[in-house]
């Protein structure tokens, strides 16, 4: 009988892993923005190699602000706006989760952001899911199979939400599976767009919603007791509901009903550094949230941003919190048990790929 296999980038590579919280316009090849730019005119890059971009983009959004953070994503949306550029960059979006081990994906886009060249936005999914199709065949020929569905994310600072979320049922049968709202919290409560939310709980569709990473609790409360949401686009801030006590930490009652409805938290480690929800890696709840048996998942929220994969975010993990395969097992499985596709998918994904995987690095 073998040991457990050395826990390395490489040999985490390995392992089967499920990411929901990934965003399709924050994860783009620095050498595929600057062909995009060079097809369609778009000369605002602020670098000319992909070296340098790529960099660029990593040190933008290192600045500590959520605001600045977001600044990145006009370069990148800006040479999102053809057919081919759309296909394009989803295509080589599953092709690289793939070849990171990643067998389940759940990418996230704001298809209002990409209709500057005339595209619909019934065109603006339908190219970008072709491109996710493209992508899964291509990995599957290349024996690194995955399984790409798509969140339609409204931007919340706009007034389209309802627009969307009608957008996201009519796809759902189709490779989306649920609607999510993103961008600045501060003064743009979700509840501004109870309109959306009680529309998609009307056709028993999935959503989950950005809150509590630059606001605190009350983002939290809004996205659960008045909108409904399913899952907790990072969440990190349920922490402002947990306090030391000589019994040990203490939950209130927001804190309590996220751990005792198993609401998923979609935690981006590097993400929530970068853009100052958390103070440093060693300070983030995620080993606490953990330790108390909330259901944490690991995501990478922009690969591009945080130059960063699922790799590197369990790695990081790994080396700052001693984590064993056993845990790196546990966050996946979480993952996919709140993945917005059908309990038997769910299931047969848990059995069939990622129990079987991690029985082999276990040993």
């Amino acid at each position: 009988m073998t040991g457990p296999t050395p826990l390395t980038l490489a040999s985490i590579r390995q392992a089967p892993k499920a990411v929901l919280h990934d965003h399709l316009d924050g994860g783009l090849r620095p050498a595929t923005v600057l062909e995009l730019a060079r097809d369609c005119g778009y000369d605002q890059l602020p670098a000319h190699d992909a070296e340098t971009l790529g960099r660029w983009f990593r040190d933008a959004a290192d600045s500590g602000s959520l605001e600045r953070y977001l600044e990145t994503f006009a370069h990148t949306v800006a040479v999102m706006q053809t057919p081919d550029g759309l296909r394009r960059v989803a295509r080589e979006c599953a092709l690289d989760l793939a070849a990171d081990g990643v067998v389940y994906a759940e990418v996230r886009f704001a298809p209002e952001q990409h209709l500057e060249a005339g595209l619909s936005l019934d065109e603006v999914v339908q190219h970008t899911l072709e491109g996710f199709r493209e992508g899964e065949a291509l990995a599957a020929e290349e024996g690194q199979p995955i399984r790409v569905t798509c969140l339609l994310t409204a931007m919340r600072h706009a007034a389209r939400s309802r627009e969307i979320a009608e957008l996201s049922v009519r796809w759902r049968d189709r490779g989306v599976c649920g609607f999510d709202i993103a961008g600045a919290e501060a003064g743009y409560p979700p509840t501004r767009h109870l309109d959306a939310f009680e529309y998609l709980r009307a056709n028993h569709a999935h959503f989950t919603i950005h809150a509590g990473e630059a606001f605190g609790l009350p983002s939290i409360h809004e996205a659960l007791a008045f909108c409904g949401c399913d899952r907790l686009g990072h969440g990190v801030r349920i922490t402002d509901d947990i306090v030391d006590s000589a019994d040990g930490p203490r939950l209130g009652l927001v804190a309590n009903y996220v751990r005792d409805m198993r609401i998923p938290l979609e935690l981006c480690p590097s993400s929530n550094v970068q853009t100052g929800a958390v103070p440093s890696l060693e300070k983030h709840p995620f080993d606490l949230l953990a330790r108390l048996r909330f259901r944490v998942t690991v995501n990478t929220d922009n690969r591009l941003m945080s130059d960063t994969t699922m790799s590197r975010e369990m790695l990081k993990l790994v080396e700052t919190f001693d984590y064993g395969w056993s845990d790196l097992e546990r966050f996946t499985i979480n993952a996919m048990k709140s993945a917005f596709i059908p309990f038997p998918d769910r299931l047969r994904i848990i059995d069939e790929v990622i129990k079987p995987g991690y029985a082999v690095l276990l040993g």
